[in-house]
């Protein structure tokens, strides 16, 4: 689910002044400037406006916030669940009840303009594939580009990753490591993990 221009549903609690757009100034008051209502895109306060905004009518209508994950929504009605994820403008769902499902997909139309996108596939990275029995999550692509951004597509692969047993001393004749790149490596790996659990411990 993708809402359309999600920032501008976000509602203000400070007083924020803009200066008249080009080509939309008042001719009687040039001078004048305005006072927004809403939050506008490029506006600092414009995510946590519409995250405000979100969230209190999700808590509104029942549900429960997530404690580790405050993007994370669920409600609950028997033995059913219904799940949403937040993420910026996109609005994941699933439910283990097809009532709940299209009662949370009109509630939300009926609040916000939005435009179903169909059954998950890609998000963040992750590659999504749901059969009847089975969710099944990849990051091939994900590494993939990795592989290239880290000029390592022709390194050779290992059944290990991880050696045994190294004394590690230190090098004072190599290069002096790029710190910024080396991070970025690191918390790419570490995102990998998200699907591949067994390379946690090397990363």
């Amino acid at each position: 689910m993708d809402v359309k221009s999600a920032f501008l549903n976000g509602l203000l609690n400070e007083e924020v002044y803009v200066s008249q757009p080009p080509r939309f100034e008042n001719i009687k008051y040039p001078d004048h400037i305005y006072k927004l209502k809403r939050a506008l895109y490029g506006l600092k306060q414009a995510p946590r406006a519409w995250y405000e905004r979100l969230s209190k009518f999700l808590l509104e209508k029942g549900f429960s916030r997530g404690n580790v994950d405050n993007t994370l929504f669920n409600k609950r009605k028997g033995k059913y669940i219904l799940l949403v994820q937040v993420y910026v403008d996109d609005i994941n769902f699933g439910s283990t009840n097809d009532i709940m499902y299209q009662e949370f997909s009109k509630l939300m139309e009926g609040e916000f303009e939005m435009s179903l996108m169909g059954e998950l596939t890609f998000f963040l990275g992750l590659q999504i594939k749901q059969t009847c029995d089975d969710i099944c999550l990849s990051q091939t692509n994900y590494a993939l580009k990795l592989l290239k951004k880290f000029d390592m597509q022709d390194c050779k692969s290992i059944s290990t990753p991880m050696a045994f047993a190294l004394s590690i001393n230190k090098d004072e004749f190599s290069i002096e490591v790029d710190g910024k790149k080396y991070r970025g490596m690191i918390s790419s790996l570490l995102y990998l993990t998200a699907s591949r659990p067994d390379i946690m411990f090397s990363v």
